[in-house]
């Protein structure tokens, strides 16, 4: 159902804390100019536990306006059950082309509390789903078994797979076939999960570098590994920049030197200063100026 270049999008702040939605929509629509494939908003990166459900419709509604007819889909990270249904809900009546569900942030589920959880929140949107499995973060696993007993149910059609372990992707498509979309949801492993077999990439530093981004997805599905491969290694080290506990700020500063938006943060995050700031901003820096020329995007495919 899906597949591509999904960017897991940041939130745009003012200078008094509120939702800036014209920078958000220019910056959602270098995405899709870039030619990306679809939005999801609210995710961690686009700090949705800081947001009231009211807003994150409300960034929904701004991610909509750019992408016209390409999928937007929204992050349900609920800590209670009961509160993910009903954002679920709200999502479903404004629109939402699906949703990528977090079994809970704060309590860890047992796979029958997961599976649980999921049938819930599909159960109160009726939408289509991608799972996101990230047990390194919230250390909840959506594992093939259970991903085998949710099968079951249609409204399931994607996974995003950022357990870190690069075997699971192999593992999934090994039991499972086509049945679900597997998308990568881990910036430095993008290369080696398409390699496999991966059909999407649910991307973090593709906010700051979308050309470069679609530019890899594209060269991997025409066949054009080695250039994919050369882009690739340029960009790991913004990539690793994703696989942090900074990563909101890390990747905020990148569009704010890149493509010249800001690094402001919902507390109680706050942008990097100091040596921190000093060793991030030196990675960006230096790829920006040893950026490689990119290929025709029109010609490849999409």
């Amino acid at each position: 159902m899906w597949k591509g270049i999904f960017p897991a999008v940041t939130t745009k702040f003012t200078e008094d804390g509120g939702l800036d939605h014209d920078e958000m929509k220019r910056c959602f629509d270098l995405q899709i100019d870039a030619g990306c494939d679809g939005i999801i908003v609210c995710g961690s990166l686009g700090e949705g536990s800081m947001l009231s459900q009211e807003e994150r419709l409300e960034v929904m509604k701004t991610a909509q306006a750019s992408a016209g007819d390409r999928p937007v889909l929204m992050t349900v990270a609920e800590a209670a059950t009961r509160e993910a249904c009903a954002l679920a809900e709200k999502a479903a009546k404004a629109d939402a082309s699906g949703l990528m569900i977090v079994p809970s942030p704060i309590y860890h589920t047992n796979p029958e509390e997961t599976k649980a959880t999921l049938r819930a929140v599909a159960e109160a949107s009726d939408l289509p789903i991608m799972i996101y499995s990230n047990p390194v973060a919230y250390r909840v696993d959506v594992t093939p078994d259970v991903m085998e007993d949710l099968a079951d149910d249609a409204r399931f059609v994607a996974i995003k797979e950022s357990s870190d372990n690069i075997r699971r992707t192999t593992d999934i498509i090994n039991r499972l076939g086509d049945r679900y979309d597997v998308f990568t949801g881990v910036d430095n492993l993008a290369f080696e999960a398409l390699s496999v077999g991966a059909v999407g990439w649910v991307a973090g530093l593709v906010v700051a570098f979308p050309k470069e981004t679609v530019a890899i997805y594209r060269l991997m599905k025409a066949g054009r590994v080695d250039d994919a491969l050369q882009i690739y290694r340029w960009f790991r080290p913004l990539l690793d920049l994703d696989v942090s506990t900074y990563l909101v700020q890390n990747i905020k500063l990148a569009e704010a030197l890149e493509i010249k938006s800001n690094d402001r943060v919902r507390m109680p995050r706050m942008p990097l200063s100091g040596a921190r700031r000093a060793e991030v901003e030196k990675i960006i820096m230096d790829a920006i100026a040893s950026r490689p020329v990119l290929q025709d995007l029109d010609s490849l495919v999409a």
